[in-house]
């Protein structure tokens, strides 16, 4: 793919800014690789970001108290300790910059079949449309710039959505009189906009500058919020009566928008918030007009659905005219028709290399603009795209299967995923460790790669996976990734001859199983260990120690108490990702299976109507019965998980890893005063070095793994069919070790 690019980032903690070199992003599927030519800082949305990164902690939390509630939550249910350090680690990491850009397509992904190497593009989202060199973007999320439209100018192509979609918000009609309020960058678009489809337009904002380029732009009249001209501009517009719509387009604290939008709009008129402005309503106001209070969401319909902008999964046209995808060609095409002209808003034009200082200018003040653009040195001789579209390399399918001598101190780690658990939970009890050398890290995203390079010394950092399991000096592989790709990417690394560890879960389904196992019985590499890790955890291996040899049919109690997601969180994309249980319940699976020595024989399960709350029973060869309770109603005040073991006259009763006590003869109670949750991250990591480095057997052996991934199936078949499903003892694939 090339060498490292760069990217503006911010470090969120600090607030240092930085010009940062990263590894180039591949291809990927369902998008094209886009070599940016222009990006546009948004100087309303970007500065108060990087203002809030120069704030102190105690000014953050003022900033977003959103973000400390889950904080506080995160800490009630994992422990303040490692809330902290994934809080840190969070704070402590570059975050990318940018979100409005135009470039010309270097590289078509698979699936792709609308646009061309070669082709303009105007990009958007705040994860793809980056202020950096080189940016994948997913198909939803471009749009082809016209003939005749310069990359400059396309390269409003977002923030003219952002408009365009709050001008859709207030629907107006010909002839109406509309009042915006605030001129920023948005600001300027909705009168532009607003004055092109025939609507009388005032403007307010503060500045006199930003009142003349409005008025330039088709404003009838333009002056400072409340003052005499705003008044009486819309007063004599509108006969007395009032604007049609007003169209919030200001940030900050005050909450005199809104005040004003109340006092000129007239009665059961129309409010649409765009911008990020105080709303403390004046409900007196608000209700003796009725007004129509509205918000704007970003670039239209679309926007943070990942079905739309991460899987391509367009709305259908009847229904959804104006996507954000088809407001980023309107913008365009008013562009390329002369209906819309972007060229009074450039203030500035700095070279990317001068990125940091040109933020360091419009933050101090020094640079007064409304719109500033980077422009982007053109590229060097292009490489020629490799076969398969996104480059991909697969090592050979009949590699040699994997010795298991001892391997040479310290052990070569490679990290395939860098998020939020990796960063946290694993790789903090890696770094600096003498028998350890973390070699490389490998993320389908730039930054996070070499964010992790930097926080926990990485040898490389790369998008490169084929890269990796080539390298002799990388002895195992994590795959930290999100679950619909364990298995490709377990497979992929048991071919090439690797030890793996692989989160959980190890596969979704069957299909996805089965391709480990054919990894297995090709390769005749089972070196495989999945994080399983709370049958290492030190206090319920002690309780299980003082418990003892069990004699006869045992009985367990699991209560899981999983707790509300984020609305946000990808979790939740059951067509992609699984079920919730099926991501996590083979925890809590293997943990039981652990505890009782056994395999489970049967699984029976039943839930609520949304599937939200689960009751899984489990029958085990011996007799033994367990019953997991996994539910996400619960409070959040509550432990989140309890175990209780009831067998040959002993009692087992632990909770959430602070808490555990044995009752028989004689009663043990762990300590009175918990040191933290330690749901067993770090012994588990060093079983599994240890089982590397010494060629030993994996701290879980391969039968396990696969019966507790079948037994997490079987709940889903059980729970479809609202029947019990029976178990057959896995077979070891063909070829495998003993």
């Amino acid at each position: 793919m090339g060498g490292p690019v760069r990217q503006v980032v911010q470090n969120y903690r600090t607030g240092e800014l930085a010009l940062l070199e990263v590894p180039a992003p591949r291809c990927k599927p369902g998008g094209v690789l886009v070599r940016t030519r222009y990006s546009l800082i948004s100087t309303g949305t970007e500065l108060m970001k990087v203002s809030e990164a120069g704030m102190g902690l105690l000014g953050k939390a003022r900033a977003r108290p959103d973000q400390v509630a889950k904080v506080v939550q995160s800490a009630a249910t994992a422990g303040v300790v490692a809330t902290y350090r994934k809080a840190m680690n969070r704070l402590d990491s570059y975050t990318p910059l940018g979100y409005s850009l135009c470039g010309v397509v270097e590289q078509v992904g698979e699936g792709v079949s609308d646009v061309a190497v070669g082709d303009l593009v105007a990009c958007a989202g705040n994860e793809h449309a980056l202020h950096g060199e080189l940016n994948w973007v997913p198909a939803n999320l471009y749009a082809r710039v016209p003939e005749g439209v310069s990359a400059a100018h396309a390269a409003f192509g977002t923030v003219g959505s952002i408009a365009l979609q709050g001008v859709r918000r207030g629907e107006p009609q010909l002839g109406d009189a509309a009042l915006v309020v605030g001129l920023g960058l948005i600001g300027q678009l909705v009168v532009a906009l607003l004055a092109g489809s025939g609507t009388r337009v005032v403007g307010a904002d503060p500045d006199p500058r930003r009142c003349a380029l409005a008025e330039r732009l088709g404003a009838l009249a333009c002056g400072p919020p409340g003052s005499g001209v705003v008044d009486t501009a819309v007063a004599e517009l509108t006969g007395g009566h009032g604007a049609d719509q007003v169209y919030l387009a200001a940030g900050g604290d005050s909450n005199e928008p809104v005040e004003l939008a109340a006092r000129l709009v007239r009665d059961r008129g129309r409010v649409v918030d765009i911008g990020k402005c105080r709303l403390d309503l004046p409900w007196n106001a608000y209700y003796a007009k009725e007004l129509d209070l509205r918000f704007s969401r970003s670039y239209g319909p679309g926007r943070y659905d990942p079905d739309y902008e991460l899987a391509g999964r367009d709305y259908p046209y009847g229904y959804v005219r104006w996507t954000e995808r088809r407001n980023l060609a309107c913008v365009l095409d008013l562009i390329a028709r002369g209906r819309l002209d972007v060229e009074p808003l450039i203030s500035h034009v700095a070279d990317f290399a001068d990125a940091v200082e040109t933020y360091r200018r419009l933050g101090s003040g020094e640079l007064k603009a409304v719109a500033v653009l980077f422009r982007y040195p053109p590229p060097g001789p292009r490489p020629s795209p490799e076969p398969g579209g996104n480059g991909a390399r697969r090592p050979d399918r009949g590699a040699a299967p994997a010795a298991r001598p001892p391997v040479p101190r310290p052990v070569g780690l490679a990290f395939v995923g860098a998020g939020a658990y990796a960063s946290s939970m694993l790789l903090p009890h890696l770094a600096g460790r003498d028998d350890v050398a973390l070699r490389q890290v490998v993320t389908t995203s730039a930054l996070s790669a070499a964010n992790a390079r930097r926080s926990f010394g990485f040898a490389a950092a790369s998008t490169d996976l084929d890269a990796v399991l080539s390298d002799p000096s990388v002895h195992a592989v994590f795959v930290v990734t999100r679950h619909s790709s364990h298995a490709e990417l377990a497979g992929r690394a048991l071919r090439a001859g690797k030890a793996v560890f692989v989160e959980k879960p190890l596969a979704l389904d069957e299909a996805q199983l089965r391709q480990i196992l054919d990894a297995v019985a090709e390769s005749g590499n089972d070196r495989l260990q999945v994080g399983f890790n709370r049958r290492f955890a030190p206090l319920l291996r002690e309780a299980r120690g003082r418990l003892g040899r069990r004699i006869g049919p045992a009985t367990a109690r699991y209560l899981v108490n999983a707790g509300q997601l984020d609305p946000a969180s990808w979790y939740r994309r059951r067509d992609s990702e699984g079920s919730r249980f099926a991501g996590e319940g083979g925890h809590f699976i293997d943990t039981i299976d652990w505890l009782l020595d056994a395999d489970p024989a049967e699984v029976f399960a039943c839930a609520t109507p949304d599937q939200a709350d689960l009751q899984v029973l489990l029958r085990y060869p011996d007799g033994s019965t367990a019953a997991i309770t996994y539910a996400t109603s619960g409070s959040a005040r509550f432990p989140k998980e309890t175990i209780e073991l009831l067998g040959d006259g002993k009692v087992l009763r632990f909770n959430d890893f602070l808490r555990a006590s044995v009752h028989g003869r004689w009663r043990w109670a762990g300590p009175r005063l918990p040191r933290g949750r330690d749901k067993g991250q770090r012994a588990q990591l060093d079983a599994f070095l240890a089982a590397v480095g010494t060629g030993g057997p994996m701290p879980i052996g391969l039968d396990s793994l696969i019966a507790t991934t079948r037994a997490t199936f079987a709940v889903h078949t059980s729970l479809r069919t609202g029947t019990p499903v029976r178990l057959d003892p896995p077979a070891a694939p063909d070829g495998a070790g003993p």
